[in-house]
């Protein structure tokens, strides 16, 4: 039962962090306002939390679920999906920053700010794209090294 209940919240969790990764790129367009501009911060804030719970609940199950963290660790798409969701998350580090900043000068942010922002945001898609392949390659046993 706890495989089910991890592999399940996992999911709920990774949907729910792509919905707000999807919320930032819609929001974030040139001639955003200051309104919106703290309203993003907020999502933001989800965005991190989210990405916590993932690390957690992800290793635990690693760790305590069904196939055990002997399989997890011989397995070179594991460690992908580990890399691509690391390179997703310093890529997360630009925009967060730009937001505080924005929202402090308490000043609507410029075009080129906003369209620097946004391809951050985009290239962060373009990995989390990577993390179901990665996912699905992994759960058939591909990628297995000793």
């Amino acid at each position: 039962m706890l495989d089910l209940v991890l592999a399940i919240l996992h999911h709920l969790l990774v949907f729910a962090l792509f919905g707000i990764l999807a919320a930032e790129l819609i929001t974030v367009r040139p001639g955003v306002s200051l309104e919106t501009v703290k309203r993003v911060g907020t999502i933001d804030n989800y965005y991190g939390a989210l990405a916590a719970l993932i690390i957690i609940v992800g290793f635990s199950r690693a760790i305590f679920a069904a196939k055990g963290w002997a399989y997890y660790s011989h397995n070179g798409f594991f460690w992908a999906k580990i890399a691509a969701f690391a390179v997703v998350a310093i890529l997360s580090v630009p925009p967060t920053i730009q937001y505080i900043r924005w929202a402090r000068a308490k000043q609507t942010p410029g075009d080129q700010q906003v369209r620097s922002v946004r391809s951050f945001l985009f290239a962060e898609v373009g990995f989390f794209a990577l993390l179901p392949i990665f996912a699905a390659a992994m759960a058939r046993g591909y990628g297995e090294f000793q």
